[in-house]
C-alpha cells in the first residue's frame, strides 16, 4: 500500500519566511534560502531520502554518488516549484516565461463541447497552469478532483497572501457524490483534472509498469475517465531554467471502456516526462513497493 498520507511537509512559519523573501528580496533570493531548507531535508528526512534515492539509483540507474547528489537537488527543485507557485499567485506572474506544447489538443477538446478529462501527476507544477492559460485565450473552467487532507493552517495563510484560484475543487467523498459533480462539470463543457499517481490505503488500485518495475496506481481516475466517453489528455507543467515553464499536453488514444489501456498510455507518457525531467518526480514514499 502507498505510505503517502495526503499531507505536505512544511509549517506556516516556513511559508511566511519564503513569502517575505519573495516579496521583499525577490524570487532568486528565496531560492538562496531554499538551499538551507533542502540541506536540512537531505540530512534529516531519512525515510523520504531512502525512497527518492531508490528512484534515482534503481529506477533511473544513476551511480551511487550521482543518486545521492540528485536527492539533494530533488528537494531543492521541489522547493523552487513551491516558491514559484506562491510568487505567481501573489501577483508576480510577469516574472515568468512559458511555452506550450500541444495547446492545439486542448483547444480542439474545448471545441467539441463535451468537456474533457485531464490526467496529470505529482511532477512539475501543474497548479500554476491556470495563470498561463489566460494568455492564449483558453477560457475553460478546470475542476480538480482531490482530497481534503492538507494542513488547513497553511492553506488559510496562503489564501490570505495570494490571489484566489479560479480552479474549482471536487472533493472525493465516501458516499461517491463526487461522481455527480464530475458529470455535472462535464455536462457544462468544463475540464475535470485527476492526478493518476497516488492512492490511499484501502482504495482500489491497478498495476502497471513504470521505469521498468510494476507499481500501483489509483483505479478511480482511469475507471472514471475510460467510461465517460469524453476526450482524455495527459497534462504536465514542467519547470525549466530562468523562471521558465513548459506546458505539455498529450493525447490518449485508449479506446472507450478500456481502463487498462488508458493506464498503460498514461504510464508511457509519464515515463517520457521523467526521463526528460528526472528531478521533478515529487513522490517521496515507497512508490514501487
Amino acid at each position: 500500500m502507498s505510505q503517502w498520507d495526503g499531507k505536505s511537509k512544511g509549517t506556516v512559519l516556513g511559508y511566511k519566511i519564503f513569502v517575505f523573501c519573495i516579496k521583499k528580496l525577490g524570487i532568486k533570493a528565496a531560492y538562496t534560502v531554499l538551499v538551507f531548507v533542502a540541506f536540512y531535508y537531505f540530512i534529516f528526512l531519512k525515510e523520504s531520502n531512502k525512497q527518492i534515492f531508490y528512484y534515482f539509483h534503481e529506477r533511473l540507474n544513476y551511480s551511487y554518488f550521482k543518486a545521492k547528489l540528485m536527492v539533494f537537488k530533488s528537494y531543492f527543485t521541489f522547493g523552487q516549484t513551491i516558491i514559484d507557485k506562491t510568487a505567481i499567485s501573489a501577483g508576480l506572474r510577469k516574472k515568468f516565461t512559458y511555452e506550450f506544447d500541444g495547446i492545439d489538443i486542448l483547444k480542439e477538446l474545448q471545441a467539441q463541447k463535451k468537456g474533457g478529462v485531464l490526467i496529470s501527476a505529482h511532477i512539475g507544477n501543474f497548479e500554476i497552469a491556470e495563470h498561463f492559460f489566460g494568455d492564449i485565450n483558453f477560457d475553460c473552467q478546470i475542476n480538480l478532483v482531490t482530497t481534503d487532507r492538507e494542513h488547513s493552517a497553511i492553506k488559510q495563510y496562503l489564501d490570505s497572501v495570494t490571489q484566489k484560484s479560479s480552479i474549482k475543487f471536487i472533493l472525493i467523498k465516501d458516499d461517491l457524490s463526487h461522481i455527480y459533480e464530475i458529470n455535472s462539470a462535464l455536462a457544462n463543457n468544463e475540464l475535470v483534472c485527476f492526478t493518476g499517481d497516488r492512492y490511499f490505503e484501502g482504495t482500489k488500485v491497478m498495476r502497471e509498469t513504470l521505469l521498468g518495475k510494476e507499481a500501483s496506481f489509483p483505479s478511480g481516475p482511469f475507471l472514471i475517465a475510460s467510461r465517460l466517453n469524453v476526450p482524455v489528455v495527459f497534462v504536465y507543467v514542467m519547470k525549466e531554467a530562468n523562471l521558465h515553464y513548459h506546458l505539455y499536453t498529450r493525447q490518449s488514444n485508449a479506446k472507450h471502456r478500456d481502463e487498462k489501456a488508458l493506464l498503460k498510455s498514461y504510464t508511457e507518457s509519464l515515463e517520457s516526462m521523467l526521463k526528460k525531467y528526472p528531478l521533478q518526480w515529487f513522490n517521496y514514499f515507497d512508490f514501487w513497493k
